[in-house]
């Protein structure tokens, strides 16, 4: 049995899977990831500060403008489109599955899912800092200024993405929906994502299930893991993987 043969297998047997991703997911939409040669992090080198910092919630107050042109250069990516590794389980209706992502780009929603839960937040909610009034990405991208201001005529105060940054908690109800789905699930599927970034790396500890597949097109990370669940490795592009799947 090969590896697509095993993954198709393993999802066809499953009552309730949990599919946790990370930026890898998005790779090969067009949208760049953070640890690769080409990824996220070897683009903050002319700011003169870390990636970290540039997205730190001080940073954010402290500097806008730089963060803005930061986040708009390699954060957003509007002409991206889902690609089969989010399609699939919007397309397995037979099946009870909550996603758990990382990622900021609201390609699973596009593709149709209706159960995501996104742990980092979405590029696409904006707030005004003082007021909280709602604004899209499209209005955040088409600002004339270079810091997106609020046009309530009495307000005028900073528009904050409702993305968490460095220094930010994770919103609680987010946390708290993807735990009780990691302890009710029996397949938790882990693709795309190097398990580095905490606290939501942490999350995988809640799962109790029967067996963890983790796909990933780069050198795998190993999972410590005290429990005795089954953890089956596939490397390999994941959009590729999936279209293979039935």
């Amino acid at each position: 049995m090969n590896d697509i043969e095993y993954l198709q297998k393993a999802i066809d047997q499953a009552r309730k899977i949990v599919y946790f991703t990370g930026a890898g997911v998005s790779t090969e939409s067009g949208i760049k990831d953070f640890r690769s040669k080409d990824g996220i992090y070897n683009l903050y080198r002319k700011y003169g500060v870390s990636y970290e910092e540039i997205l730190s919630h001080d940073f954010f107050f402290d500097h806008t403008d730089i963060f803005y042109e930061f986040y708009k250069e390699s954060m957003v990516n509007r002409q991206a489109k889902p690609n089969p590794a989010h399609y699939y389980f919007a397309s397995r209706k037979d099946k009870d599955v909550t996603i758990i992502t990382q990622n900021i780009d609201d390609l699973f929603f596009k593709a149709g899912n209706k159960k995501v839960l996104e742990l980092h937040g979405s590029i696409m909610r904006n707030h005004c800092t003082k007021c909280n009034k709602f604004f899209s990405i499209d209005y955040i991208m088409s600002y004339p200024g270079n810091i997106p201001l609020c046009d309530n005529k009495n307000c005028h105060g900073i528009i904050k993405p409702d993305v968490v940054l460095y220094g930010e908690q994770l919103d609680y109800d987010t946390l708290k929906k993807s735990i009780l789905a990691l302890e009710q699930s029996d397949l938790l599927v882990v693709g795309g994502t190097s398990l580095k970034v905490y606290p939501a790396a942490s999350l995988i500890d809640y799962f109790h299930g029967k067996e963890i597949i983790v796909i990933n097109n780069e050198e795998l990370d190993y999972i410590q893991y005290d429990q005795e669940i089954k953890i089956t490795y596939i490397k390999g592009k994941i959009g590729e993987i999936f279209s293979k799947l039935k």
